[in-house]
């Protein structure tokens, strides 16, 4: 931790003790600049990654009871213990909850004991734009050889989003997650809709609604009131991922509506260090704290070696796409989109830190995991 980031961890909670209502109390109102800088302020340096147990294709498949692993997930949970790591991005899927809810509850206080287990506390995320637009319940088809994320599904799906009688439905799953862990410290936080605004153009484009941009702006306000009438102890959040930041009338319109509700800012950026640090100084406008919950393209540029550096010295939370290569397959390019790597191995792995073994993909990469987060000295 550098002594900027120190400094401000002591600081905030002095500065503030006389003037805040803490966070902690329930409300129903976006936090103050001030109540969600406390907040971050007792907040170790936050290093994670999008986690999805390898033997997941998709979040149906990490979810459903069938196929819920546990052994799995301690397993692969205790890796990214040992590398340092504190927080993990996990996806949920509103069918599940249509499903079984008391058995999905069930399984996500799991999951939590699990993590809780390996000190780590995960950012869950709620609703999600990107893949596939027609999940379905039950067994997932296995992975197309060779292809990126090829099973990933969308929540909700494009038959939820043409259909306002569905709503409701959506409602009562945001109110019952989170109203279920609410005032539950195992929770780092809320991530109520993953890029909200992404088309799909590389994979799903001719199958997406012709106006989903449109039903989302305007069915993102409400899912944020949704998340705020069950009074959450954490932070609603919605992560901005292209586009100009550099002021707020240059945002698009889904950016602001995702700036103007989140309590935490959020952002995934996949470029080079100097993108990645200019994306962050674009966001510091407004004081708030600062998670990257998307990072590390190998084949693009953002890299462990040179990007996490870059959130320690701004004091960014980090999470990079990907602990274990698994199904999904993320360690591919995403042009195996448009070329499937079938009969050859990518040159570089574009995702994830682990082989299903444990055995880390690059020990270098860990090794500085683990000396920015000073769980060890780099040898």
């Amino acid at each position: 931790m550098n002594s900027t980031s120190s400094l401000r961890r002591i600081a905030f909670p002095l500065l503030l003790a006389v003037s805040l209502v803490s966070p902690i109390l329930a409300q129903a109102q976006r936090w103050t600049e001030a109540q969600a800088n406390a907040w971050y302020a007792k907040q170790p340096w936050l290093v994670g990654s999008d986690y999805i147990p390898g033997d997941a294709i998709n979040q149906l498949e990490m979810w459903q009871a069938t196929t819920f692993d546990p052994k799995e997930i301690d397993r692969e949970l205790r890796w990214a213990q040992a590398a340092g790591m504190n927080t993990m991005r996990v996806f949920l899927q509103d069918q599940l909850w249509q499903q079984d809810p008391e058995g999905f509850k069930h399984r996500l206080d799991v999951f939590l004991a699990i993590a809780a287990g390996r000190q780590i506390r995960p950012m869950f995320v709620l609703f999600d734009s990107c893949w596939d637009p027609y999940p379905k319940l039950g067994p997932q088809h296995p992975p197309i050889p060779g292809v990126h994320n090829s099973g990933w599904v969308q929540s909700p799906g494009a038959v939820e989003l043409a259909n306002p009688s569905d709503y409701p439905r959506l409602r009562a799953y945001v109110r019952g997650v989170i109203g279920a862990f609410a005032n539950d410290p195992r929770v780092l936080a809320w991530d109520v809709w993953n890029e909200p605004d992404n088309d799909n153009i590389g994979s799903y484009n001719k199958e997406e609604l012709k106006n989903k941009n449109e039903i989302i702006l305007e069915l993102l306000p409400q899912v944020f009131a949704w998340a705020r009438s069950v009074h959450p102890t954490q932070p609603l959040t919605s992560g901005v991922w292209y586009g100009d930041w550099s002021s707020f009338s240059t945002l698009s319109s889904m950016a602001k509506t995702q700036i103007e509700n989140s309590d935490i800012v959020t952002f995934h950026n996949y470029g080079w260090p100097e993108d990645f640090a200019d994306r962050v100084q674009d966001l510091e406008q407004y004081r708030r704290p600062i998670i990257c919950t998307e990072y590390m393209a190998r084949g693009a540029g953002s890299l462990i070696d040179t990007i996490l550096p870059i959130a320690e010295k701004y004091d960014v939370g980090a999470i990079n796409w990907g602990l274990v290569a698994g199904k999904t397959q993320t360690y591919l390019p995403w042009d195996s989109w448009q070329r499937p790597y079938v009969l050859e191995d990518p040159p570089v792995w574009y995702h994830d830190l682990f082989h299903p073994d444990g055995t880390p993909y690059r020990e270098r990469e860990i090794q500085i995991i683990r000396n920015l987060t000073g769980h060890a000295k780099l040898n």
